[in-house]
């Protein structure tokens, strides 16, 4: 196994070194991620690692849900933090989708779990 190998966020794009044989020293250990965000990531639709920005993107996405109740029967959403409107359509952020928990594979355009449908 190569000690370094360059590549690519699946979820921003970005190039970066990734370490694999030597994971004390590789970029995601500098990342501080939550037992919430852990389990965020076992449900993600990414099929390798993320950059260490995307993982603080992913943590500060994590603090900002625990700020806002999150829907549920009885809690609507909140215009502006869960959703914004397009016209007659609801697009739901991805704080929502964070919140929500789970992904339902619909192709949202603000998939915080990494689901692209595929367009034929």
């Amino acid at each position: 196994m190569s000690l370094h190998e360059p590549k690519y966020c699946p979820r921003c794009n970005a190039l970066f070194e990734c370490k694999p044989g030597d994971v004390a020293n590789c970029q995601c250990s500098e990342a501080v991620v939550s037992e919430t965000v852990r389990k965020m990531l076992e449900q993600t639709h990414w099929n390798d690692c993320l950059c260490k920005n995307c993982l603080a993107y992913l943590e500060n996405l994590s603090r900002k849900a625990a700020c806002y109740p999150a829907p549920a029967k009885g809690v609507p959403p909140l215009e502006g933090v869960h959703y914004y409107k397009e016209g007659s359509y609801w697009v739901f952020t991805e704080l929502y989708h964070f919140q929500r928990g789970y992904c339902c594979q619909s192709g949202c355009r603000h998939c915080v779990y990494g689901f692209k449908k595929n367009v034929v």
